[in-house]
């Protein structure tokens, strides 16, 4: 409850703060480094998240699959600045590079006003559990279900039922993927379980870095963003969809566990560095258009989320050793 009251009271005091970027404009960055504040946000309150929703919703009409992961990452996206107290430089040059990229475009345009669907929550994860038992597609119901219900709850204004339907659909999009049988020995914590259950999730994350070193590090980067879902719906009182997904995420490091498989092509690993997503350096750094398709913002949120949970600094210290290589 602290966490969420923390969420929202920053929401609505930044968006009284002055400032704003614009695209006609040229952005210039203070040199002030102090943490994020109500008195110093220019998060522009709850945007990323309005913006984001839009996005899951319409996604369905577009590509589902990539105009998806674009919704996800602008919520991803604020909870990261939020949750991590991000200082002002880094937060302003997160929310411009959306500005120059997905904001104006038609997947994030407002949808009609309408009265909020009381049942929009419930939808969502019934849509959710749908699929129960099934791996798909890398887990991406899972995930985009966790945003989704996140975002409305945060902004219940947004949860209009042509949004939720849109949501619902999206969910419902995403097909069987390395659907095999899961290993009986592979039993995760109980996702109500945050401490244990991220602590596995974060270990698992760890060694498929190491295993699928020289073929690309997305099966790592989706063992943080499948896994801290469920820890998240289980937080916010949703143990009982998250453990409806509980079957298909053990088949999911089932998978991962096997290492790459024949055939699966090779991809240059990331050069070593210090810079993270925590910092002002490491989005300038990337330029205005290397978004991709938002993994450059899931992953992160889902890691310190997940070390956040945790609380275990040999673990932390293992990962960030290594977490360039998914960053």
């Amino acid at each position: 409850m602290k966490q969420e009251f923390t969420r929202r009271r920053f929401a609505k005091c930044a968006s009284l703060a002055a400032g704003g970027i614009l695209l006609s404009q040229p952005e210039v960055l203070p040199q002030d480094s102090s943490p994020v504040t109500v008195e110093n946000s220019t998060l522009q309150g709850d945007r990323l998240i309005s913006l984001g929703l839009n996005a899951l919703a319409r996604a369905p009409e577009m590509n589902y699959f990539s105009d998806g992961h674009r919704g996800a990452a602008m919520i991803s996206a604020h909870l990261l600045c939020v949750d991590n107290e991000l200082d002002m430089e880094t937060v302003k040059r997160i929310q411009q590079l959306f500005d120059l990229n997905w904001a104006p475009s038609k997947l994030c345009q407002a949808f009609p006003e309408g009265d909020r669907d009381p049942k929009a929550i419930e939808k969502v994860g019934l849509a959710l559990a749908d699929g129960s038992g099934v791996l798909r597609q890398v887990g991406h119901d899972a995930i985009f279900a966790m945003h989704a219900i996140k975002g409305f709850r945060l902004m219940p204004e947004l949860a209009t039922p042509e949004r939720v339907t849109g949501v619902c659909n999206l969910i419902r999009s995403f097909t069987p993927w390395r659907d095999i049988a899961p290993d009986k020995d592979i039993q995760p914590p109980p996702f109500s379980d945050e401490v244990a259950a991220s602590r596995f999730i974060l270990q698992e994350a760890s060694t498929a870095i190491d295993r699928f070193s020289g073929f690309g590090q997305g099966f790592a980067g989706h063992m943080l963003t499948f896994g801290q879902s469920l820890v998240e719906l289980a937080a916010m009182g949703d143990t009982e969809w998250a453990e409806s997904c509980r079957t298909a995420f053990r088949k999911y490091v089932t998978v991962t566990r096997k290492g790459p498989a024949p055939g699966d092509r090779k991809i240059a690993d990331h050069r070593p560095s210090k810079l993270r997503p925590r910092k002002a350096q490491y989005w300038h750094q990337r330029g205005d258009k290397t978004l991709g398709i938002g993994h450059v913002f899931k992953y992160p949120y889902g890691y310190y989320d997940l070390l956040r949970r945790a609380k275990d600094e040999q673990l932390a210290a293992e990962l960030d050793s290594k977490a360039y290589q998914i960053f």
